[in-house]
């Protein structure tokens, strides 16, 4: 039997369950052993305990702990951990990384990483995420990426990408981290089927669109609310829109949007825009837009199974409006009629497995310097995780590239 741990079990069993939360709550990752669907098992479970006909059933390593009583025991003679951090010592003099590198993130940073990565030999493997592609998946023309003219669906440009690097023969593993451990190295990704070992890390797992906060926001969501235009656009063909934001994504968002939509007001908190002066003379010039300034909303509207307007408060110098709104005669109230609302406010960075390990700037981005190299020594970021200025297709592939040349650059460093 390996250094791991091993929990010999049965289906709702309320002892077993007692003792895989103690080890979680210590940070023990373990394999469970099934009996009632291994029915193999149980006969080597009594074999490897002596006899034992009762579960669970516990090894830590070699040891053979015993019950969740004996378990609970060790932990109560303040045993246990010392045991746990024994077996980890001995567990990563045994057992050697799995990968030279675990890409995490398959955005435009994150595949970069990984094409370069394999072109230098390196051993990779790509942990995909919630969203495999990244943003890019659910973006519709992208008409600033070099080497195409005519423009390209984001979706086929991540596709695209993802075939090159498994042309390389990048490795790919689904789903999302769910633990990481940088105490190392080596280091340790927990996903939800797996546990990879590496060398080196490259965190690339991008932002999230960010929502108001609303209740009534949380209610329609699916229901005529979205952050997705490209998504839901679809949807509201000859109808009414609102886009809520004044950056480069709400005004793409609401370009996009004139594709179906009869109308669409972008509502801005401020008096005028953040975007580019280019998308804002493209929205400006494009007769189905209307601009709200100096507004927020208040709330979303409803019959309860879809959205109908939202309610708005303006204020004439642009100060948080709805602080402002009672009894403040310079506030206006307003409703405006619409079937769809588009969130457009930007993006929080998807960083909070790495808080625990890595440095992090007031909105949770990744702080580096000399632009990957984050304050765990092995471990890299690049992309919307740390670029909180630029946020570009190009740039998050740039960054992938370097990150993936620093790795290479450490592991002959750590190799020497």
């Amino acid at each position: 039997m390996s250094n791991e741990i091993y929990i010999y079990r049965k289906d709702f069993c309320p002892y077993c369950t007692r003792a895989e939360k103690l080890l979680e709550s210590l940070g023990a990752g373990y394999t469970e052993i099934n009996i009632d669907n291994q029915p193999e098992k149980k006969k080597e479970m009594i074999e490897k305990t002596g006899g034992a006909k009762t579960v669970p059933q516990i090894f830590i390593g070699d040891k053979y702990i015993g019950d969740c009583d004996k378990l609970y025991e060790l932990h109560k003679e303040e045993k246990l951990k010392t045991l746990l951090e024994e077996n980890t010592e001995k567990n990563s003099e045994e057992h050697p990384p799995d990968h030279e590198l675990v890409i995490i993130g398959s955005g435009a940073a994150g595949l970069t990483a990984a094409i370069y990565a394999r072109r230098s030999g390196i051993q990779t493997l790509v942990i995909e995420g919630r969203q495999p592609g990244g943003q890019l998946t659910i973006t519709g023309g992208v008409e600033n990426f070099p080497g195409f003219p005519e423009g390209i669906d984001g979706g086929q440009l991540m596709q695209r990408t993802r075939k090159q690097a498994e042309g390389f023969e990048a490795d790919f593993s689904t789903g999302p981290a769910t633990e990481i451990d940088f105490s190392g190295p080596p280091f340790e990704i927990k996903t939800e089927n797996s546990v990879f070992r590496t060398r080196t890390v490259i965190i690339a797992t991008g932002a999230s669109a960010r929502w108001l906060g609303l209740d009534s926001e949380q209610k329609y969501r699916g229901k005529g609310v979205s952050a997705c235009a490209t998504c839901d656009g679809f949807f509201f063909k000859d109808q009414r829109v609102v886009v809520i934001g004044g950056g480069d994504s709400a005004l793409e968002e609401a370009l996009f949007l004139t594709r179906f939509a009869s109308k669409v007001t972008v509502i801005h908190r401020r008096s005028e825009l953040r975007a580019s002066s280019l998308l804002g003379r493209r929205a400006r010039e494009n007769e189905k837009i209307e601009f709200v300034w100096n507004s927020e909303i208040v709330e979303i509207i409803g019959d309860g199974n879809n959205v109908n307007g939202v309610r708005t408060v303006s204020h004439p110098d642009g100060h948080p409006l709805h602080k402002l709104a009672e009894g403040n005669p310079d506030v206006e109230e307003v409703k405006i009629d619409c079937e769809g609302v588009f969130i457009a406010i930007g993006h929080s960075p998807n960083t909070e497995i790495f808080e625990d390990y890595l440095k992090t700037d007031e909105d949770g981005f990744l702080i580096t310097t000399d632009e990957v190299f984050t304050s765990q020594p092995g471990v890299f970021a690049a992309g919307d995780v740390q670029d909180r200025r630029y946020r570009q297709a190009i740039t998050a592939a740039a960054s992938g590239c370097k990150a993936a040349l620093e790795a290479e650059k450490y592991l002959l460093e750590q190799s020497d």
